[in-house]
């Protein structure tokens, strides 16, 4: 019975011999290179190489938004030691320091109080150190290898890449800023608004990737195979702002802000010949270096999310459609008083007046709204509601930002005295930038361009590919151009924005004061506006500027001061020469008199 089960354990451990024989014959003799590959695709590590992001730039090149180096120190506790040897950094010999004496010169490294780098660095439990323990986080390059020199175990520095905003709000809102909550694969904070968010695509990169071998301690073996592809940097965006002007801008809005108090103080500028954007300015800005600290309603530019009513400056497509149908000349005479009632519809002006012997053109200038109605009730309705599409109202702007389209009904929507408002720039929206593209195309012989705010992109290496420019559209002919920017000018000279006039320049523009209708439909504020063009002789730039809601009496509202402000930056920055003629106004009155009372 014995010899039996000697027998049997003798057999078993036979086959178990056979069969472990039979494996290492198949691992050596027959397979081998597949058992090699196997143990080489274990060690095998593949990391992805951030690509650094783009810059976004003004026209100058200046640079508006930009990324720099920054590391996180991060210690692994395992490799902690009371006393370790390390390298004299001013010797080059080897000595042994102590941690404690280490933490003491890391904390004035660092800045980082003694306490603090001490729970990073100690373990609380020697038996469970923490492997991944934050010492410090985006440190410069410079403090980075300050801290490497002390030779502290376990220390390694992460890099990433930190977005920085060198002019702080100027700009903010259109810039916009980064989101660590949202990350592309190779680890990069992704844009979260504005520009950061719009152009990802081109500012991010594509990453690159390293695969090397590692050992059993996890750290890469030297002499094993490595590969690299290298990552492509992400493009600039350069913008067709202009830095100082946006400045500018920026400073005249807030100072508008603090003077009366409005929900908002909007401004653009556009460049007319080629209807490129050099400042879009908020009063209320966001520092993209610290988006938290302002309300999430002005993280985006309410230059362009913000559509209202825009009131008188509308105008301007009442009476060029009329001018250019030829159903109205600037010099036709009226007789206009303070009421006017059509198809039982009562229209009044915002100031009780005489009835006056007026041209049309002093009607624009007075920005009479009863005078405008008899002009405008000239064209059908459908007309008007054409011209006005073939303006831009109701119609989306791509600039590379959201813009609000605003809101514009179809002629079979309106009710019996939206007919008559909308000659006023009432009853429907639009936003300021809107409003400056409108003034434009007047002031470019009636040829208006959609309005374009980057100007190109550009390489890691240098090439640049410029934006192609928007094309433009005539919506007025020349005739009705110059008949415009010549009522303009009379605005300016002899109507309701002569606080628009600048030395030594000829100016024309418009002012609005329109309604500002209130979350439960009715009217409850205003908004107060002037869009305006200068050197009228052959314009260069137009300025709108519009003030939502301010607080106070409506009489002392203006920003016809915020527009010279801003104009006269402008013009000062392309060092545009003085006009070398006089202002030529139209007549306001008939006839000889030319003095009238407001009221």
């Amino acid at each position: 019975m014995a010899h039996r089960r000697l027998r049997v354990g003798l057999t078993a451990c036979l086959v178990l011999l056979l069969l472990l024989t039979g494996r290492l014959f198949f691992v050596q003799g027959l397979d081998p290179e597949a058992i090699a590959q196997e143990a080489t695709n274990n060690r095998t590590r593949t990391a992805l190489i951030a690509p650094t992001r783009g810059d976004i730039v003004d026209s100058e090149g200046r640079v508006l938004a930009t990324s720099v180096i920054r590391y996180d120190l991060v210690v692994d506790q395992k490799w902690y030691a009371d006393e370790f040897e390390r390298r004299n950094p001013e010797t080059g010999d080897r000595e042994d320091v102590t941690m404690t004496e280490t933490i003491e010169a890391l904390s004035g490294i660092v800045g980082v109080s003694e306490e603090t780098l001490t729970a990073s660095l100690v373990p609380e439990d020697p038996e469970k150190p923490k492997r991944y323990s934050v010492v410090a986080k985006g440190v410069t390059p410079e403090v980075r290898n300050a801290v490497v020199e002390l030779g502290i175990p376990g220390m390694v520095s992460e890099q990433r890449s930190d977005r920085q905003y060198p002019n702080g709000s100027v700009a903010g809102p259109l810039l916009g800023f980064l989101s660590a909550a949202e990350r592309s694969e190779a680890g990069q904070d992704k844009g979260a608004e504005g520009l950061e968010l719009s152009q990802e695509e081109h500012l991010a990169g594509t990453p690159g990737e390293r695969t090397f071998e590692v050992g059993a301690d996890g750290v890469r073996i030297p002499t094993a195979a490595y590969s690299e592809t290298p990552a492509i940097d992400g493009q600039d965006v350069k913008l067709a702002l202009n830095n100082d002007i946006q400045w500018a801008a920026q400073n005249a809005v807030m100072a508008k802000q603090e003077q009366f108090n409005p929900d908002f103080v909007v401004a653009v500028v556009i460049d007319i010949k080629s209807g490129k954007i050099l400042a879009i300015a908020d009063s209320h800005s966001v520092d993209p270096n610290d988006p938290a600290a302002s309300d999430a309603k002005y993280r985006t530019s309410t230059a362009l999310t913000q559509a209202f009513e825009p009131g008188s400056t509308g105008k301007l497509a009442t009476f060029a459609a009329a001018l250019d149908a030829g159903v109205v000349s600037p010099l036709e005479e009226f007789k206009v008083a303070n009421s006017y009632t059509t198809q039982n519809e009562k229209i009044n002006d915002s100031l009780k007046h005489a009835t006056y012997p007026m041209t049309a053109a002093g009607i624009f200038a007075r920005s009479y709204n009863t005078g405008t109605v008899m002009i405008g009730e000239r064209l059908s309705n459908e007309d008007r509601y054409d011209f006005f599409r073939k303006f831009g109202i109701g119609d989306t702007i791509d600039i590379g930002l959201p813009v609000s389209r605003g809101i514009f009904a179809e002629p079979s929507a309106w009710d019996r005295r939206q007919q008559f408002t909308t000659m006023f720039g009432q009853a429907y929206t639009q936003t300021v930038l809107h409003t400056a593209m409108q003034f434009q195309g007047i002031a470019n012989g009636g040829l208006m361009i959609e309005p374009q705010l980057i100007d190109s992109y550009i390489d890691a290496d240098g090439t640049e590919h410029p934006v192609p420019e928007n094309k433009p559209e005539r919506v007025v002919s020349e005739e009705t151009s110059d008949t415009m920017l010549r009522m303009m000018e009379t605005v300016v000279e002899s109507g309701t924005a002569q606080g628009a006039k600048i030395d030594g320049y000829r100016v024309g523009g418009k002012t609005g004061t329109g309604q500002a209708a209130g979350p439960s439909g009715g009217y409850d504020g205003h908004t107060s506006s002037f869009a305006g063009v200068a050197p009228l002789e052959d314009p260069q730039y137009v300025v709108a500027v519009s003030m939502h809601r301010p607080k106070g009496n409506w009489r002392d509202w203006h920003v016809t001061d915020t527009f010279k402000t801003i104009m006269e930056q402008t013009l000062n920055t392309y060092e545009v020469p003085p006009s070398d003629g006089k202002p030529d106004p139209y007549n306001v009155f008939v006839g000889d008199r030319q003095k009238y009372g407001w009221e």
